[in-house]
């Protein structure tokens, strides 16, 4: 009769591939949690690109002015626009806010990152488009003249 040598691993083999995937664990987990900040900020660009677009397609058709008016703007995009029923419509940070010069000449859009970081976006007719990161939300009145002095903008993107 043969003998079996049923032989396993033994616990320095297992503690040694136990180990190895712990270090590999933490080396992934810094990498996919900076990959995830990335891609919300990335969303948060998005919202705000659209946003502008919906308001500029609000302005063609709406004698050129822009709009504040979260339901006018929820019946052009409204997977955009989170509107609840209320009237009239409140939005804060869901995804994006957004706010007029009183005229109507120049829109103010922002959005908070979940990392608290101010996207914003300036629309107008002194400036054209303006992109800025802010610290804050630099939107405390929207202006016809400009975006406001504080943090950087740039008119090519963020």
């Amino acid at each position: 009769m043969k003998a079996r040598n049923d032989r396993g691993f033994t616990l320095i083999e297992l503690m040694i591939v136990v180990l190895i995937v712990a270090i590999l664990v933490a080396i992934a987990i810094p990498t996919f949690l900076g990959q995830r900040k990335e891609a919300e900020d990335s969303a948060a660009k998005s919202n705000l690109r659209n946003a502008l677009s919906t308001e500029k397609a609000f302005y063609a058709g709406g004698g050129e002015v822009f709009t504040a008016d979260l339901d006018l703007l929820s019946a052009i995009e409204p997977s955009l626009f989170n509107v609840s029923g209320a009237s009239p419509a409140v939005n804060t940070f869901d995804p994006v806010v957004v706010t007029i010069e009183p005229l109507g000449s120049a829109v103010c859009i922002v959005a908070q990152t979940p990392r608290g970081t101010y996207l914003a976006i300036w629309e107008g007719d002194a400036a054209g488009t303006q992109y800025g990161i802010h610290t804050t939300n630099p939107f405390t009145t929207c202006s016809a003249s400009g975006p406001p002095a504080v943090g950087s903008w740039s008119g090519t993107s963020w």
